[in-house]
């Protein structure tokens, strides 16, 4: 087999280290999960034609929810799509009053990816290759640039706040053309969601709109049309952590952010949205939990409800809005940890620091330790096996089957302290939500 680059080698270690996804080297160490990911490449292909999408990501904590997030963004990327990609967190969230939803989307801008700037930090080169391809329009008619530019954009004055986003655009140009970098900075400034007032946005732009917390999806959308314009496919928005939407501890919030992934759900099933989808990653709780999940606001249950036939059959419907992801079998735990071993060993089978007979007795170990979390959520397995590699790495003359058990035990006793930290957080959030509901009524 061909090498691994060491830039790859390492990112992948550290992250897997970390109990993080590696953002680079994905193809290396990826696994199962082979009819989920035919199911979102036809999503994927659905962007490409025009089309929208939208999925939400069920699995618990460790179950691979970020690593099959970010595989579909690399899939999305030599697809020649433009990914935004975040987490949310307590001040990020699709909606707000206090500037969480603005955060998000600054941080979404701040993560926009293309095929050749696969980091993110694309939105520059993005602007770029657009007035690039009107200039060169422009050349061949004979006509000013400008004019080219609001022709082509044209199409974003039907959606909101499109004049302003062709106008911003067309400044870019004018500053291109007369190198003045501050007006540049303005322009991205704008694109990128950083202004904090309409008025500060007027005097440098000439506009009346900026992004908002009102407004964020809106903006998404305006974003997908120009990405299009710009030469690319559509627009991918990858969400990942959504179940911190389910741990605001004010019912309002939640039903406010629940309100807005119905907005962009019936978007893309009824086709308004064009060249656009959306990927959530969630936990179980975080769709099935009737007080405080999605579950909980009526019109996205019946929206989400899982398909009755498909459970009476025992099969999966992967053309449903929800994909739970499947768990690993042994098998393919055996095989991803291979994977692993050979990301050590920079591909080279003579450098392999433990053989095949040592991954089953570490799988056998865990097994019987920890049971079929093992394989249902494989993050701190995988963190263990890393750490073992990196030991024997380190110290040559140390034998593997030495370590085995107390890697193993050492893995049981981090879950089991994470379990107790989580069952207090979920009661302290209860009482506070109990309080809540209690003034209100009152």
């Amino acid at each position: 087999m061909s090498g691994i680059k060491p830039r790859e080698r390492t990112a992948i270690i550290q992250s897997l280290r970390a109990g993080v996804t590696p953002r680079i080297g994905l193809e290396h160490i990826q696994v199962g999960r082979v009819n989920e990911v035919k199911a979102l490449i036809e999503d994927l292909d659905n962007i490409c034609q025009g089309g929208s999408a939208f999925r939400i990501i069920i699995g618990d904590f460790g179950a691979g929810k970020s690593f099959f997030l970010q595989l579909i963004r690399y899939i999305a990327l030599e697809k020649n799509l433009v990914v935004l990609n975040a987490d949310l967190s307590p001040d990020k969230r699709l909606f707000a009053s206090s500037g969480q939803a603005r955060s998000l989307y600054k941080e979404l801008t701040r993560n926009l990816s293309t095929r050749a700037h696969p980091e993110g930090n694309a939105m520059i080169p993005l602007v770029e290759k657009f007035i690039t391809e009107q200039r060169r329009v422009a050349e061949q008619q004979g006509v000013e640039v400008e004019r080219v530019i609001k022709d082509q954009l044209n199409s974003l004055s039907e959606l909101v706040n499109g004049y302003d986003f062709a106008e911003v655009i067309a400044a870019y140009w004018r500053a291109y053309s007369t190198d003045n970098e501050d007006l540049k900075n303005c322009v991205v400034r704008y694109l990128r969601g950083e202004y904090s007032t309409k008025t500060e946005a007027r005097r440098d732009l000439n506009v009346r709109s900026i992004v908002d917390d009102n407004n964020v999806y809106d903006y998404l959308k305006l974003l997908s049309r120009f990405v299009t314009q710009a030469g690319y496919k559509g627009l991918v928005v990858n969400l990942d952590e959504v179940v911190n939407l389910y741990k605001l501890p004010s019912m309002r919030a939640r039903s406010a952010n629940y309100e807005q992934i119905l907005r962009i759900l019936n978007d893309c099933l009824q086709g308004s949205a064009e060249h656009l989808g959306f990927l959530l990653g969630g936990t179980p709780e975080f769709l099935l939990d009737q007080r405080k999940g999605l579950y909980s606001y009526e019109a996205l249950h019946s929206r989400l409800a899982e398909n009755s036939f498909a459970q009476i059959a025992n099969v999966t419907d992967y053309h449903s809005p929800i994909l739970t992801l499947n768990n690993l079998a042994p098998e393919e735990l055996f095989v991803l940890l291979c994977n692993i071993r050979r990301v050590f060993a920079n591909g080279d089978e003579k450098k392999y620091l433990v053989p095949d007979e040592a991954i089953t007795a570490f799988l056998q170990h865990c097994s019987q330790n920890i049971g079929e979390a093992y394989f249902r959520t494989p993050r701190n397995t995988i963190k263990a096996f890393v750490d073992l590699l990196s030991v024997l790495e380190q110290n040559p003359d140390i034998q593997w089957d030495s370590l085995v058990n107390k890697v193993e035990v050492a893995v049981e006793r981090d879950e089991n302290a994470l379990v107790t930290v989580a069952d207090h957080k979920n009661q302290a959030q209860d009482s506070a939500e109990d309080d809540e509901l209690t003034s209100f009524t009152l």
